[in-house]
C-alpha cells in the first residue's frame, strides 16, 4: 500500500488530532502556520473504522504495536504488552479504546506520519518554512525560510 491509497479524504491534509494532548495542538498549530486548515479528526469521537486505522497503520509503516499509546491508556490493564496478540488483536484494542491510537497522525499529498514530536509534520507540508514556531512549552522549532 502506498501513502496514495491513504489519501481518500477530500482534503489534502488531515489530522488525527487529541485537543488535550500538547504534541496534538503543537502539530495542528504547525499545520496551520503553514496556511493549510486541514480536515481536523477528534479520533476519540469519531473513531476511525477497521479499514481506516488499518491504512493509516500501513501509511506510517508501523505496526499496529508501534502505533499503540501506552501512558494514560488501558494498556497494562488489558495485557497489551503480550508479545502473541496478533496485528489483529491490537487492531481491535485500539477500536475498543481510541485513546490507545498513538497521536498526531497526520496524512497529506506527501506522506502519512506519526508527528511526534510535532515538528516531524514539517516534511510532509506544502510550506514548511513557517518560521521560528514556539511550542506550548516554550521550546523554539527552527524552520526552513
Amino acid at each position: 500500500m502506498t501513502n496514495d491509497d491513504v489519501l481518500t479524504t477530500s482534503h489534502k491534509v488531515s489530522i488525527y488530532h487529541n485537543p488535550a494532548c500538547g504534541t496534538s495542538r503543537n502539530t495542528l498549530a504547525m499545520i496551520r502556520a503553514s496556511g493549510v486548515e486541514p480536515e481536523v479528526i477528534e479520533y476519540l469521537i469519531t473513531t476511525p473504522s477497521r479499514e481506516r486505522l488499518i491504512e493509516l497503520i500501513h501509511g506510517t509503516g508501523f505496526s499496529a504495536r508501534e502505533l499503540l499509546r501506552e501512558k494514560g491508556t488501558p494498556y497494562a490493564e488489558l495485557g497489551l504488552d503480550n508479545i502473541t496478540l496478533s496485528e489483529s488483536d491490537l487492531i481491535d484494542a485500539m477500536l475498543a479504546h481510541p485513546i490507545l491510537i498513538n497521536r498526531p497522525i497526520v496524512v497529506t499529498p506527501k506522506g502519512v506520519r506519526l508527528c511526534r514530536p510535532s515538528e516531524l509534520v514539517l516534511p510532509l507540508l506544502e510550506n514548511p518554512a513557517i518560521g521560528d514556531f514556539v511550542k506550548e512549552d516554550g521550546e523554539v522549532v527552527r524552520s526552513a525560510n
